[in-house]
């Protein structure tokens, strides 16, 4: 069944609407604010808006809780991780609907959100046992050993286009290694978190997993509490600047997993039918392109410019704007109507600076669309590195076709942006694939595919893109401290 009544989706949404935190739920002092369906532009009720005094009182239950979690068995900790993931599993389906409902993603494509966080909490969890210390040779009557100690209380922020996958998979590491976590929601789609904590209720001990909703004070809250050693982000690079510049002054431990303008390079002797599909799905126009890793440069030798543009243009094709609830919907809403405004300001921009519109580049007309935040996937052509389009995010479906023809101008250009979160290479010679992902600067790189992340592979970026690597055992480390420990006999 394509079509979703109406009445389903009503009776999934959360019925809490309030702050959990140490095994309860609490009414926020900070009051609730609305959130909407990108959509269609309706109104999906009020959820909790957490000031000052809730976030300090949801870190004082989870600082509680520590006391005694940070001791607790790690093989304890493990059963209780894939507890809940499992729990996720289960819900799958109802909690990728709250997400197409909240964030404006397809349904279709919110479906693997639920699994892929599942996937990450059993993948921590099947660590467990790996948080481990060293001896140290240090001469006859002594022995030097090093532990692995959880931190405390960690904060993780996360961002609107993966909401659930983002709330759920990141609490993982932190909880494996014996700390305690606060997850701030985000507040654009803060439903799929509050719903996941009315399934995860009573799965850890009170404390240990507090998932609060709000706005820029919760966050700013969270990151300058004194008690807590470690906030993360997913977000901007504004915001994890000043996130970084908020923790210097108490040096508190990041991992910040920011923005890009990721690079596709494609070479003449590519597979180009392997190429342009790599552009169009590395490009993420299901979500609209509201993802940090999207591709959404494209730099093709001008040998097959014009094939390639033209593989390109048919394959944007197949994604259509439509309702985020309807399972034939191949294309999603933006996440709010100033969003939508920022992604048209970047189309006029580009237009004025000269670059060629072949695809999309307006708000669709079809009728039942008109109340949500819609953008057709556009496609520019003959655009050049110097223009804002090329080097600004837009975080949204605009795609960049460039044109290249000496290798070395080509590497200058690909890396002279802030970002360097991932890039990608099409080219069957195994020694030009080397040499451009050694030149590419960037923390993720694909060759002959775009787009998939891999559970155990650490996954971050370069220069303003990030700090840290998530997805694999060094996001779990992060979460650890080393303590030396010598004794004398």
């Amino acid at each position: 069944m394509r079509e979703v009544s109406q009445g389903r989706l009503n009776e999934i949404l959360p019925k809490k609407r309030d702050l959990y935190y140490g095994g309860t739920w609490h009414v926020p002092l900070g009051g609730y604010s609305e959130t909407f369906n990108p959509g269609t532009g309706e109104s999906l009720g009020h959820c909790a808006d957490a000031n000052a005094v809730d976030v300090k009182a949801a870190v004082s239950a989870a600082r509680k809780a520590f006391e005694t979690w940070r001791y607790s068995k790690p093989l304890d900790r493990a059963a209780m991780l894939r507890k809940a993931a499992a729990i996720l599993r289960e819900n799958a389906e109802e909690l990728a609907l709250i997400d197409a409902q909240n964030c404006g993603n397809p349904v279709t494509e919110m479906a693997g959100d639920a699994l892929h966080a599942a996937a990450q909490i059993e993948f921590f969890a099947g660590l467990v046992t790996e948080i481990k210390g060293e001896t140290i040779p240090m001469g006859g009557g002594v022995t030097n050993m090093t532990l692995r100690e959880p931190l405390g209380v960690c904060a993780r922020i996360v961002a609107y286009n993966h909401p659930l996958m983002f709330c759920a998979g990141k609490f993982a590491a932190p909880i494996a290694a014996g700390n305690t976590v606060v997850m701030k929601a985000p507040p654009q789609a803060p439903l799929s978190a509050v719903r996941m904590m009315e399934l995860l209720d009573g799965v850890f001990p009170p404390g240990v997993l507090n998932v609060i909703t709000g706005g820029t004070p919760s966050g700013e809250a969270l990151v300058s509490h004194p008690e807590i050693p470690m906030v993360t982000l997913i977000g901007s690079v504004p915001t994890g600047r000043a996130i970084a510049r908020q923790a210097a002054n108490q040096l508190k431990q990041v991992i910040l997993e920011l923005g890009g303008k990721n690079a596709l390079i494609v070479y003449p002797d590519a597979d180009l039918e392997q190429a342009i599909d790599g552009a169009v799905r590395g490009m993420n126009f299901a979500w609209c392109g509201q993802s940090c890793g999207s591709t959404s440069r494209v730099f093709v030798h001008d040998a097959v410019y014009d094939q390639v543009l033209a593989g390109i243009l048919e394959k944007v094709k197949r994604y259509r704007p439509g309702i985020p609830t309807d399972r034939a919907t191949t294309m999603g809403a933006l996440v709010s109507r100033a969003h939508l405004d920022k992604v048209l300001g970047y189309i006029d921009v580009a237009k004025n600076e000269g670059a060629e519109l072949v695809a999309g580049g307006s708000v669709p007309q079809t009728p039942e669309l008109q109340n949500g935040f819609y953008v057709e996937p556009t496609v520019f052509a003959n655009v050049t590195s110097e223009m804002r389009i090329a080097r600004e995010e837009v975080f949204g479906p605009v795609l960049s076709v460039l044109k290249w023809h000496d290798e070395e101008k080509l590497f200058a250009d690909v890396n002279n942006v802030e970002y360097g979160l991932t890039g990608a290479i099409f080219t069957k010679d195994l020694a030009t694939a080397h040499r451009a992902a050694s030149r590419i600067e960037a923390g993720f790189v694909w060759i002959n595919r775009a787009g998939p992340h891999f559970l155990g592979a650490p996954y971050g970026g370069y220069k303003q893109s990030g700090i840290g690597r998530e997805e694999s055992i060094d996001e779990l480390m992060a979460f650890t401290q080393i303590k030396n420990i010598n004794i004398t006999f």
